[in-house]
């Protein structure tokens, strides 16, 4: 059985051989719900092709533009989406939560 964290890595390897411009984003923290759990990841190259998952959607399109500026001027970048905990309750989101996303070129 393939270990799907292995795969991530290994394409964004391949990518990297081929060339391409890559960036590894990585949930580093989460509170209340959250769609994956901290250490899942997504892979994206220059070509905006992606393999992996930060959220199950709901965020990937905002980490990939960070991402594709993250391969362009290299410095990383901590991500947070969400709401606070204060704020959860206040508006009665029982599913409330946050996400915080570390994206890094990879060179």
């Amino acid at each position: 059985m393939n270990n799907p964290a292995e795969d991530i890595l290994e394409q964004a390897a391949q990518w990297r051989a081929s060339g391409k411009q890559v960036a590894l984003a990585t949930v580093v923290s989460t509170w209340g719900s959250s769609p994956r759990p901290v250490g899942s990841q997504l892979a994206v190259d220059e070509d905006r092709r992606m393999i992996g998952s930060v959220s199950g959607g709901c965020i990937e399109g905002a980490v990939v533009h960070e991402a594709l500026q993250v391969m362009q001027k290299g410095a990383p970048k901590l991500l947070d989406f969400g709401v606070t905990n204060e704020q959860a309750w206040e508006v009665g989101l029982a599913c409330g939560g946050k996400v915080q996303v570390f994206v890094e070129r990879v060179d």
